[in-house]
């Protein structure tokens, strides 16, 4: 049996982590923090799988790692309920982007952009929707809009949902879990923790920001989110709302939750949500539908994801290590397609 060693357990860590035990290999973790740490940017995120609303801002490649991702997330989700006998939410049943009548052009910008940035066979998943149409594919917003687009390939999942079926998994598959562990050294079929080295015959680095210090230009990207419960109002997609200083998005979970975003600010600051972000977030919230006033507040979070000027993320080997990083705002909706590529080349 051959031996891996991974440092960091966030998404793709626990992804590359998984594939491997199943695949017969003696698996070791490491992780400065504890599994039930909700401070990563794994935790800090809508997980919205949304190559086409992503392409507005996103580049081909990314894109192109996205529809990998597309097809492999239901195929994985799969074996991970095999593995852990947890199902995991997952939907395909596209995005809604929608706007006020003040802010429509920028609505019928976005349709533009993607239809001159997508490739032809994409455009017909781009529909612009009438004020009738709308109301069919979101009933709680019936009248609300009169116009909107449905992208219709795009989809979702619960990465809190997806994190512990990784967590059970691995346990089961008797990976070796080094939980406040941090790791000061990954080289030539050896990493060096606190508690002494530890040889492997496949060493990966997927610490994200934690690794910070062995890539130039790596940076962390503040981003937050809220989670709120709403009693009797239910989406069936996530929805975004185009603002002319930042673009909401509400991803549904079972159980009327929504996890609310727009937030993205080039700080490294790690700190608590600033009031600013949640009186913004609520205000467009409350404009999207009233009853979101009476929302309970879940949670509020903070992250660092971690990013280079292009906004792609980067595989690179050197020193016998091979390292995975700069996932972005793209970690849930690049991570299967890169984790593939990764063990694709690392294990032959």
């Amino acid at each position: 049996m051959t031996h891996a060693a991974i440092a960091g357990a966030g998404l793709v860590g626990r992804l590359l982590a998984w594939r491997l035990a199943r695949s017969g290999w003696q698996v070791s973790l490491f992780d400065r923090a504890g599994r039930r740490d909700r401070t990563s940017a794994a935790h800090v995120a809508a997980a919205m799988l949304s190559p086409l609303a992503e392409r507005a801002s996103a580049d081909a490649e990314v894109f192109a790692l996205a529809q990998r991702a597309m097809v492999l997330w239901p195929e994985w989700l799969d074996e991970l309920h095999q593995d852990s006998g947890q199902a995991v939410y997952h939907r395909r049943e596209g995005t809604l982007v929608v706007a006020h009548p003040a802010d429509r052009p920028m609505l019928n910008q976005l349709e533009q952009v993607l239809r001159q940035k997508l490739p032809a066979a994409h455009h017909a998943a781009v529909k612009p929707v009438g004020r009738e149409r709308l109301g069919e594919l979101e009933p709680a917003l019936a009248g609300r809009f009169e116009n909107g687009l449905h992208l219709e390939t795009d989809g979702q999942l619960a990465n809190d949902q997806l994190l512990e079926g990784l967590s059970v998994a691995l346990d089961r598959l008797r990976v070796d879990w080094h939980e406040h562990c941090a790791v000061q050294s990954l080289a030539d079929g050896v990493v060096q923790t606190a508690d002494g080295p530890v040889p492997a015959d496949l060493l990966i680095d997927a610490r994200g920001i934690g690794a910070q210090q062995a890539w130039s230009g790596l940076r962390g990207v503040r981003g937050e989110v809220l989670t709120v419960e709403c009693a009797g109002l239910s989406f069936n997609r996530p929805v975004r709302l185009m603002h002319p200083r930042y673009q909401l998005y509400i991803a549904p979970r079972p159980g009327h939750r929504f996890i609310v975003g727009a937030t993205e600010l080039e700080s490294e600051d790690a700190g608590p949500v600033t009031l600013r972000s949640v009186l913004e977030l609520g205000s467009a919230l409350y404009s999207l539908h009233p009853a979101f006033g009476e929302a309970r507040v879940i949670d509020l979070a903070a992250g660092l994801r971690p990013a280079f000027d292009d906004h792609r993320p980067a595989l690179r080997q050197q020193c016998g290590v091979w390292e995975l990083n700069g996932l972005y705002r793209h970690g849930y909706l690049c991570a299967p397609a890169l984790v593939e590529q990764l063990l694709r080349q690392a294990v032959r």
